[in-house]
């Protein structure tokens, strides 16, 4: 059966938003000596927060127990996912922290299987893991503290996929929105010491901006866009690309090399995660 208008016009949705998310990224690393990693990420919440609230006229959305139900809790986790994950890329590559992250959704996904064959996907999500953080002393070694906060971004990735799904049958379009002030609540005290030291330069505004259009206000526009109407399967499978996309975006934009045993560790979790994905949709999808 053909694929509909729909579903296509979601896959490009998915696929926007991933080249999206790691340009904004890339463009990010260059606020950090200014205004530190969670100024940034204060930054980045609340530009996008304001862009989306005009687009989709929140005020219109009534400040009821639905409109606190579905943006609390997805305001939270897309938040704290944000904030970590931009201390971890302060310290490690961007390619290398993204799949990094993609350890915390796929470990949930293994943990809730009781199937043979996802020990597979385990041990070479494992083996993947074990490529990125060289045990030898290595010029190229990952930083273990850089490593903790990538992983823990991913616990709240997953957390982000769950909520924003619901966020999205209860608040429609407004949620990216609504979840944006509550992630800027959730970042200001950590962010507001570099926000507020900052010389706010016509270049340092106009980045800014950019970094809140391009990791922010547009990619999750277009996911949540995705979320409602795909299912996770198949979102969970075209964002696995992620890591990939983030380590070219490194190498070209920011000269991040990687060496080889890296690129195989992301090429590992890329294939984890796709094949847990897969094949748990399957499962669930298969006539009992």
């Amino acid at each position: 059966m053909p694929p509909t208008t729909t579903t296509l016009s979601s896959l490009l949705a998915v696929m926007l938003a991933m080249l999206s998310i790691t340009l904004g990224a890339s463009l990010a690393k260059s606020l950090f000596p200014l205004i530190g990693a969670a100024g940034t990420t204060l930054f980045r919440l609340g530009c996008a927060a304001l862009l989306l609230s005009l687009v989709f006229r929140i005020w219109r959305a009534p400040l009821d127990r639905r409109t606190l139900l579905g943006a609390i809790p997805y305001g939270l986790s897309l938040g704290a996912m944000n904030l970590l994950f931009y201390l971890a890329i302060e310290r490690i590559p961007l390619g290398v922290a993204l799949a990094i992250e993609f350890i915390g959704p796929l470990t949930v996904a293994l943990l809730s299987s009781r199937h043979r064959e996802d020990f597979i996907w385990l041990a070479l999500a494992i083996v993947g893991l074990l490529l990125l953080l060289p045990l030898r002393e290595a010029e190229q070694a990952i930083d273990l503290q850089g490593a903790a906060l990538a992983l823990g971004a991913g616990v709240f990735w997953g957390l982000y996929m769950l909520t924003g799904k619901r966020a999205g049958a209860l608040l429609g379009a407004q949620a990216p929105a609504l979840g944006m002030w509550v992630g800027t609540l959730l970042v200001l005290p950590f962010g507001f010491g570099g926000a507020s030291e900052a010389s706010f330069t016509l270049p340092l505004v106009l980045t800014i901006a950019g970094v809140g259009l391009l990791s922010s206000a547009i990619p999750y526009s277009l996911e949540m866009f995705a979320l409602r109407r795909l299912p996770l399967k198949s979102y969970g499978i075209l964002t696995s690309g992620e890591p990939a996309m983030g380590a070219l975006m490194g190498l070209l934009l920011l000269g991040e090399q990687l060496p080889p045993s890296q690129w195989l560790g992301i090429a590992a979790i890329i294939t984890a995660s796709m094949g847990t994905t897969w094949h748990g949709g399957r499962r669930r999808t298969d006539p009992a």
